[in-house]
């Protein structure tokens, strides 16, 4: 069998890899089309979309742990707070024990929102994807993910 002397590694893993990964992220653009479509509809940034998600996931966080959960400084996230706080889709309100720190909490109208529309943006495309194809195709697309997902996981 060739070796690949780069890698070490049986010829065409690379390449075998490299497709996958291309094909990854057609998919993940695919998927989330919907989704940014409405992102930009309702004039919202990505990190603005990922700050409300936070919040709303866990309702009342502080800004220096809403800033871990998105990945991004705290000035930055402070910044993202106060214009969405201006805009009425969260706000800020004393912590109940320690009047130093702020909580942010997400509107209801925002909850709604990613509670109930946001999985319908993210899945409608695959759903109407694997309208297109029958049952065997069904179950065959999803059993090689979920072993590409356990292989992964057990690296």
């Amino acid at each position: 069998m060739r070796k690949n002397t780069k890698a070490g590694e049986p010829a065409g893993i690379q390449q075998a890899a490299e497709t996958i990964e291309r094909d990854l992220r057609q998919i993940r653009r695919a998927l989330s089309e919907p989704l940014d479509a409405e992102v930009a509809r309702g004039e919202l940034t990505a990190p603005q979309m990922s700050v409300m998600r936070a919040v709303v996931r866990d309702d009342g966080i502080s800004l220096k742990d809403l800033s871990r959960a998105v990945s991004l400084a705290h000035s930055t996230v402070s910044g993202i707070v106060d214009r969405l706080e201006k805009r009425g889709m969260i706000e800020r309100r004393p912590d109940t024990t320690d009047g130093r720190i702020n909580r942010i909490y997400s509107t209801q109208a925002v909850k709604e929102f990613v509670r109930s529309e946001l999985p319908t943006l993210t899945r409608r495309p695959l759903e109407a994807a694997l309208e297109r194809v029958g049952p065997r195709e069904r179950a065959a697309i999803g059993r090689a993910i979920r072993k590409l997902r356990v292989i992964l996981e057990q690296a």
